[in-house]
């Protein structure tokens, strides 16, 4: 298939499932697999770290108000009752720290199951099981948090640790981990989603960047920041890769679109769980497992 295709089909879903609680990991791969790009390929691995950019950037262009209006009211907040300690940027870059430091100690674990089709499809079905039951559960009782500006300090931290799963067992999806995490907290579905998007900005950007920078600079011997996938991990897999027009022109393509693609769906994200919550990510995580069941070992012999 032609590689602009290519590129234009691997970037809509990219797009599409980046910060949807279905995994973007498990799709790339099956996109990959599907049309038969080798996932010892060089290029495809750093191509798949940067169209990540794309769906991050327009992420952030989304929330670059609530953002802005979170520094300037940094520490006391909109209601003045907060500290350095408690502010929404400050349980931010918690998060983002309890993430990232059990990562890199746990990196072992993470290239071991970095690219099995098995770990993800059970990754799936499990996740899609503990969604379904979280988000039941939830709404059946009182949320103490409606608004991220109410969050705790501890709150932060259980959320971070929570998203560790999905460094280490791709499949299990970033925003789910997070957004499950935030309503067994207390938070509300739109508390957590928004608190999931707002960690998941630095996070991504970090991941991305170095994995980015490592594969066009392999001299660059520092700890290896991994993806596909959609929070920190690592990736011992990363090769040097020696760009031309024809790889620039693709990169481009699939940023673009992965971009485009990705500003569509947040929005769409945020209406949808405010009016029905998550048993349809849930339900298509379940479906979705199942037919890995059936076919991923085909996949696997194809590629």
């Amino acid at each position: 298939m032609n590689d602009y295709v290519v590129s234009v089909l691997l970037g809509i879903i990219e797009g599409l499932t980046e910060f949807l609680p279905v995994s973007s990991t498990a799709h790339l791969r099956i996109g990959e697999a599907l049309l038969d790009i080798g996932l010892d390929d060089p290029y495809w691995k750093m191509y798949t770290i940067v169209i990540q950019l794309g769906a991050i950037l327009a992420l952030t262009l989304l929330f670059a108000g609530r953002i802005i209006e979170f520094i300037r009211t940094f520490p006391g907040g909109e209601d003045g009752k907060h500290t350095r300690w408690n502010h929404p940027l400050t349980l931010t870059l918690v998060a983002f720290v309890c993430t990232a430091v059990p990562s890199l100690l746990l990196t072992n674990i993470i290239g071991a199951h970095l690219e099995s089709l098995h770990a993800i499809t059970l990754a799936l079905i499990i996740g899609g099981i503990v969604m379904w039951a979280v988000d039941a559960w939830s709404v059946r009782r009182d949320a103490t948090v409606t608004d991220v500006e109410q969050m705790s300090l501890p709150q932060a931290i259980w959320i971070g640790l929570c998203q560790v799963t999905s460094a280490v067992f791709p499949g299990t999806s970033r925003s789910m981990s997070t957004i499950a995490a935030g309503q067994v907290a207390g938070m509300t579905r739109s508390a957590a989603l928004e608190f999931s998007f707002l960690v998941s900005i630095p996070t991504m950007i970090t991941a991305t960047l170095y994995d980015l920078v490592r594969s066009l600079w392999p001299s660059l011997h520092l700890l290896h920041w991994r993806k596909p996938g959609a929070t920190l991990g690592l990736h011992s897999h990363l090769a040097p890769v020696h760009m031309d027009a024809h790889g620039w022109i693709v990169l481009i393509i699939g940023f673009a679109v992965s971009f485009f693609v990705a500003l569509g769906v947040v929005e769409w994200f945020l209406q949808w769980v405010r009016n029905h919550g998550f048993v349809l990510f849930a339900v298509y995580r379940l479906i979705l497992g199942a037919a890995l069941l059936l076919w991923g070992p085909h996949l696997v012999a194809g590629n």
